[in-house]
């Protein structure tokens, strides 16, 4: 149906599994949050929605659980190429990439999509921004820049 490939499996133990990594391993100095609460905000952020019509606000439940602050210093970098970004960056210990953020480490490398008038994933295809521009995962990254 659409061009692009569909939602990452298992896509749900992985960002539970992700925001459990960073505030435990990557970096526990942000603080408890709740996994559980930030993924249903994500989820519901496109689920049950036209792929075509998931627009940046509806992830702003979802931003404000994941919120962190950056530390002093730390320039927030915008990853049009990403593997630049990050080497410069050294994993937050010069500089602190979208990627370095619990919002960005959750949604880095994943793709997803949900459907009209259903409750599931659509694991099959999801929209491409030239197919449509308000698709699920180029209004997170709106959002989330």
């Amino acid at each position: 149906k659409w061009k692009g490939e569909g939602t990452t499996k298992n896509l749900e133990s992985i960002v539970i599994g992700r925001c459990y990594d960073y505030i435990r391993i990557v970096n526990p100095a942000v603080g408890e949050k709740n996994c559980s609460e930030i993924w249903e905000a994500f989820k519901n952020a496109f689920i049950n929605k036209d792929p075509c019509n998931i627009l940046p606000k509806d992830y702003e439940l979802f931003i404000n659980l994941s919120l962190h602050t950056i530390p002093p210093n730390k320039s927030l970098f915008w990853e049009n190429n990403h593997l630049l970004v990050n080497t410069l960056a050294d994993r937050g210990r010069r500089y602190m990439s979208l990627a370095d953020t619990l919002i960005g480490y959750l949604g880095d490398f994943l793709n997803w999509c949900g459907q009209a008038n259903s409750a599931g994933l659509d694991y099959e295809s999801c929209p491409t921004t030239e197919e449509c521009e308000n698709n699920a995962v180029e209004s997170f990254w709106r959002m989330a820049s």
